[in-house]
């Protein structure tokens, strides 16, 4: 098993100034960076094996197709699905999210149905479904959170009747870190026969997946989260419930016989995969994958666990600093605000430093709102950090916090 101390050496960007000063990268929940072993994997496949997928009996279409192949096993064993036909290849998070609210949120809502959701929702789990109510007649209900940026599970409990048909709420928060306790609020769904889609873009690069053990219907990540490449994105379905959906887009690969009389569709996967899928990408998530495990999610674990408690404890020294959500449980997310000082200030300072936080809404505008906010500032940290970085960021947050003082 790889040493902490040794794990930057495999993300080349991190070797590199900015404005002078060593990169402190800080701005994990956005985009992580990429380890080498994929960056070499992608270059090697463009350079040297590319080709298009499936059909194609030459030697290259058909290695890239085996790899393609394998990159779908990979994800299946990782998340631990049922089978690799469960395993759709998207462009993303919300990509997922929107195939579920239009080929099964349509077919299952009618007018004055409900479609639960979060006061921590990213706006990819709100707008999709607030869009397919608007075609079907249903409503999207909120779920309130507490101060601390916790799901209030008395609420959510109130909320679920008869008009219920499906729920979409998020694993991790981007914004605040918090960890839901996602298991227990789906077996209280699933004990009502309502479907959960469970968006799984924050935390899946912190902690191990298993979706049976969930129970959800669906699940959704996106590889860019995941030290892979970007536009590359997964969605989770149980078989029985993607082979009776319809196709969300059309095109060539996902059809079985097309005439002008009508056409007939493959199984899933494949229904859902329209056109030549981004196979650089699902490759370069496959060895993101492996990455990972080489690793293992007790080291990732310790590590980022020790980072929070040390970040939280640094931050939490400076007066004039708040930090927004504080849950029990979370990922080495931490948000905060700077008495007068505007967050976008904040992040514009910290980048002259060399360190790159996130400033705004975070994509999460109704939670800025329920918290009393208008923006937050955001650092969020992975395993490759390290507490030199945190003790940078303290310091730079400490001269901030005297430039708004004066």
């Amino acid at each position: 098993m790889k040493k902490a101390s040794t794990l930057r050496d495999d993300f080349p960007i991190l070797n590199q100034e900015v404005n002078g000063k060593p990169l402190i990268y800080l701005d994990n929940a956005a985009t992580t960076q990429k380890p080498k072993v994929v960056i070499d994997r992608v270059s090697s496949f463009l350079s040297e094996e590319n080709a298009n997928i499936h059909r194609g009996v030459h030697h290259l279409s058909m290695n890239a197709t085996k790899a393609y192949d394998q990159a779908r096993s990979a994800v299946a064993k990782f998340i631990n699905a049922n089978s690799d036909n469960e395993i759709i290849f998207v462009r993303g998070a919300t990509e997922a999210i929107n195939l579920v609210a239009n080929s099964f949120g349509k077919s299952l809502l009618e007018k004055g149905d409900e479609i639960l959701v979060t006061e921590m929702e990213h706006h990819a789990n709100i707008v999709p479904w607030q869009l397919v109510a608007r075609e079907t007649g249903a409503k999207v209900i909120p779920i309130a959170i507490t101060d601390h940026g916790e799901i209030d599970l008395n609420d959510f409990e109130s909320k679920i009747n008869k008009r219920t048909k499906i729920a979409s709420f998020i694993h991790v928060s981007n914004a605040l870190g918090t960890i839901n306790p996602a298991k227990r609020m789906i077996q209280i769904l699933k004990a009502k026969d309502i479907p959960v889609l469970l968006d799984g873009a924050q935390a899946v690069a912190h902690q191990a997946v298993n979706v049976q053990d969930l129970g959800c219907d669906f699940y959704v990540f996106s590889s860019h989260k995941l030290f892979g490449p970007d536009g590359m994105g997964v969605l989770y379905g149980r078989n029985e419930l993607l082979s009776k959906m319809s196709p969300y887009q059309g095109g060539g690969d996902m059809i079985e016989v097309v005439s002008f009389d009508g056409t007939t569709f493959r199984e899933p996967p494949e229904r859902f995969e329209a056109g030549t899928p981004n196979i650089s990408g699902a490759i370069g998530l496959k060895e993101a994958i492996d990455y990972i495990n080489d690793l293992g999610w007790d080291t990732i674990e310790k590590i980022e666990s020790s980072l929070l408690k040390y970040c939280t404890e640094k931050l939490s020294s400076i007066p004039s600093l708040k930090i927004i959500g504080t849950a029990q449980k979370k990922v080495p997310v931490l948000s905060f605000t700077m008495g007068s000082a505007h967050p976008h200030d904040i992040a514009t300072i910290l980048d002259s430093k060399g360190i790159a936080v996130r400033a705004g809404h975070h994509c999460a505008q109704p939670l800025m709102k329920r918290l009393g906010v208008s923006a937050t500032t955001r650092a969020s940290l992975s395993f490759y950090n390290n507490v030199e970085e945190i003790d940078q960021l303290g310091e730079a947050l400490e001269q901030v916090s005297k430039i708004f003082e004066n």
